[in-house]
């Protein structure tokens, strides 16, 4: 008996033996939103090890790459160097390699090489872009604009015959404003990066909802 006191006495001046142990509604919602921060915060980490990048998910956005692409495709990302050479069109054209190409461009051609994720004139306050690396261009001018021509695959031009408010006249993608390539995706799971907060609060909800259930099922045993 004065054993099981004693680490009765324990449990009780242990801040986190009280907070895991602690049948306070309030306590244990702060409690179930602990544990699904870490986990998310272990899925990560998880994720940034095997991409070897961050962000290594992006959600896509725009229409600029239908049909090989479509809003709300969760896409991964990994560093341009993973699982081979990052390859442009160009490259791609004379190897047969493509990703993401198994349908024809706007203008009815089939696409090659590698779609990236870069930040437009290594701008970071703006969302990334996701499309596809068609070449590399040297300048000769002097100017320091070499770097990837890119383009959507369901755009006209190329993102560099364009610009972005905010930021300009987009240049040839440097190396240093490249996030990385894409690797795969999945359809539909980005909608809940694009829409997080109206998920978080749905989560919360269901998780609310769970635990004042688990409560009611409690006192009903009682």
């Amino acid at each position: 008996m004065k054993g099981a006191k004693k680490e009765t006495k324990q449990e009780e001046s242990n801040p986190l033996r009280k907070f895991i142990k602690s049948e306070d509604p309030a306590v244990s919602f702060v409690r179930d939103i602990v544990w699904v921060v870490c986990a998310v915060g272990i899925i990560a980490l998880l994720l940034f090890v095997a991409s070897g990048t961050w962000p290594a998910v992006v959600a896509v956005e725009s229409q600029s790459m239908v049909p090989n692409m479509n809003i709300g495709d969760l896409v991964f990302v990994v560093s341009p160097d993973r699982f081979g050479e990052l390859q442009t069109w160009e490259e791609g054209l004379s190897t047969g390699y493509g990703r993401f190409n198994s349908n024809p461009d706007k203008q009815g051609n089939r696409v090659y090489g590698d779609v990236i994720i870069y930040r437009p004139n290594g701008v970071g306050d703006v969302d990334p872009i996701i499309h596809r690396a068609v070449e590399w261009y040297n300048d000769t001018s002097g100017n320091k604009e070499s770097g990837y021509i890119t383009k959507g695959d369901n755009n006209d031009v190329y993102d560099q015959q364009g610009g972005i408010v905010g930021v300009g006249a987009i240049k040839p993608v440097k190396k240093e404003w490249i996030v990385g390539k894409a690797l795969f995706s999945i359809p539909f799971v980005g909608y809940a990066p694009l829409h997080l907060f109206e998920f978080a609060l749905i989560l919360i909800a269901i998780m609310v909802i769970h635990e004042l259930y688990a409560r009611w099922k409690e006192e009903k045993k009682k």
